[in-house]
């Protein structure tokens, strides 16, 4: 069975393919994103303004969650290094984002496959959170991958992280892909399939 890992990443941006974790220099290059804390249910989404090509996605996203009860909620748009954010706040979204985040993970899969049906060329992906939930967690596993990075080459042994979803899979492997000292792989079967970090 083939996951989302298991495949290629397409050419990241710049931006993002510049910041070497544990690159030649020895050290972190780039900057560490500062966490910000978390908004309360409610309040609008800070700023940026919806490009065109989001806005089919977001009047989607909102026929959606009124399918689902949920409304009235802001939805903003956030550019982030690793991609386009949707982000959703407004009142009671604990039951949207549930244990693990794994409700929100199932929304941000049907709402994608919804919004690319019929697509065949210039197929394009959004990332849905809750307030700021899914950015947060982002940061962790960024700051995870550093960490485990740093005792894969003390201990000079391979390092197996914790079970996670596909797309916090992705998130190890993208922050860890252009290091010259490690290299990553998934292992084990759904639910409980997880990142292992080699020393090169």
């Amino acid at each position: 069975m083939l996951y989302e890992d298991d495949f290629e990443f397409e050419e990241q941006p710049a931006n993002v393919r510049d910041r070497t974790i544990g690159g030649k220099s020895g050290g972190r290059s780039g900057t560490r994103r500062t966490r910000q804390p978390r908004r309360p249910p409610g309040t609008p989404t800070a700023g940026q303004e919806i490009p065109e090509h989001a806005k089919p996605a977001r009047q989607l996203l909102e026929e959606i969650l009124a399918r689902m009860g949920f409304g009235p909620v802001d939805i903003g748009y956030i550019a982030r290094a690793e991609g386009e954010y949707l982000e959703i706040n407004g009142p009671h979204l604990g039951m949207l984002i549930g244990r693990h985040g794994n409700t929100l993970e199932a929304l941000n899969l049907l709402f994608n496959n919804a919004f690319n049906s019929g697509v065949r060329a210039n197929r394009h992906y959004y990332t849905i959170d809750a307030q700021g939930y899914r950015a947060q967690r982002a940061d962790q596993l960024k700051n995870l991958a550093i960490a485990t990075l740093e005792r894969a080459m003390r201990e000079r042994s391979p390092q197996r992280l914790e079970p996670m979803i596909p797309s916090e899979r992705k998130i190890v492997h993208l922050a860890l892909a252009e290091s010259p000292l490690v290299r990553t792989e998934s292992e084990g079967e759904e639910p409980e399939r997880r990142v292992v970090v080699h020393p090169r």
